[in-house]
Protein backbone atom coordinates (compact mmCIF):
# COMPACT_ATOMS: atom_id res chain seq x y z
CA UNK A 1 0.00 0.00 0.00
CA UNK A 2 1.25 3.47 -0.88
CA UNK A 3 2.23 5.57 2.15
CA UNK A 4 0.26 8.75 2.82
CA UNK A 5 2.32 11.88 2.20
CA UNK A 6 1.76 15.59 2.70
CA UNK A 7 1.07 17.28 -0.64
CA UNK A 8 0.86 20.61 1.18
CA UNK A 9 2.30 20.93 4.68
CA UNK A 10 1.11 23.28 7.40
CA UNK A 11 2.05 26.91 6.94
CA UNK A 12 2.59 29.40 9.75
CA UNK A 13 -0.45 31.60 10.27
CA UNK A 14 -0.86 34.79 12.27
CA UNK A 15 -3.98 35.81 14.15
CA UNK A 16 -4.88 38.50 16.65
CA UNK A 17 -5.75 37.41 20.18
CA UNK A 18 -9.46 36.71 20.55
CA UNK A 19 -9.88 35.99 16.82
CA UNK A 20 -9.74 32.65 15.04
CA UNK A 21 -7.20 30.99 12.77
CA UNK A 22 -7.52 28.13 10.29
CA UNK A 23 -4.66 25.71 9.64
CA UNK A 24 -4.81 23.39 6.62
CA UNK A 25 -2.75 20.61 5.13
CA UNK A 26 -3.26 18.45 2.05
CA UNK A 27 -2.64 14.72 2.02
CA UNK A 28 -1.90 12.39 -0.89
CA UNK A 29 -4.84 10.07 -0.06
CA UNK A 30 -8.44 11.20 0.63
CA UNK A 31 -10.15 10.17 3.85
CA UNK A 32 -6.91 9.52 5.74
CA UNK A 33 -7.44 10.00 9.49
CA UNK A 34 -5.60 13.08 10.80
CA UNK A 35 -4.47 13.60 14.40
CA UNK A 36 -3.92 17.27 15.30
CA UNK A 37 -1.32 17.87 18.01
CA UNK A 38 0.32 20.74 19.87
CA UNK A 39 3.69 19.40 20.96
CA UNK A 40 3.01 15.99 22.51
CA UNK A 41 -0.65 16.78 23.27
CA UNK A 42 -3.39 15.45 20.98
CA UNK A 43 -6.06 18.10 20.44
CA UNK A 44 -9.71 17.13 20.93
CA UNK A 45 -12.74 18.71 19.29
CA UNK A 46 -14.24 21.36 21.59
CA UNK A 47 -15.59 24.90 21.57
CA UNK A 48 -11.98 26.01 20.93
CA UNK A 49 -10.92 23.42 18.32
CA UNK A 50 -12.89 22.32 15.27
CA UNK A 51 -11.67 19.73 12.77
CA UNK A 52 -12.85 19.33 9.18
CA UNK A 53 -11.75 17.07 6.38
CA UNK A 54 -12.78 17.36 2.74
CA UNK A 55 -11.21 14.72 0.52
CA UNK A 56 -7.45 15.22 0.83
CA UNK A 57 -7.62 18.54 2.74
CA UNK A 58 -7.63 18.56 6.55
CA UNK A 59 -8.42 21.74 8.51
CA UNK A 60 -8.04 22.82 12.11
CA UNK A 61 -9.96 25.88 13.27
CA UNK A 62 -8.74 27.45 16.52
CA UNK A 63 -11.21 29.90 18.07
CA UNK A 64 -10.44 32.65 20.59
CA UNK A 65 -6.70 32.52 19.87
CA UNK A 66 -4.37 33.23 22.81
CA UNK A 67 -0.59 33.56 22.92
CA UNK A 68 -0.40 30.06 24.43
CA UNK A 69 -1.76 28.69 21.11
CA UNK A 70 1.46 29.69 19.29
Amino acid sequence: ETPVLFKQELQNEEAKEGKQVRLTCELSKPGTPVKWMKGDTVLCASEKYEFKQHGTVAELLIRDVKSIDA
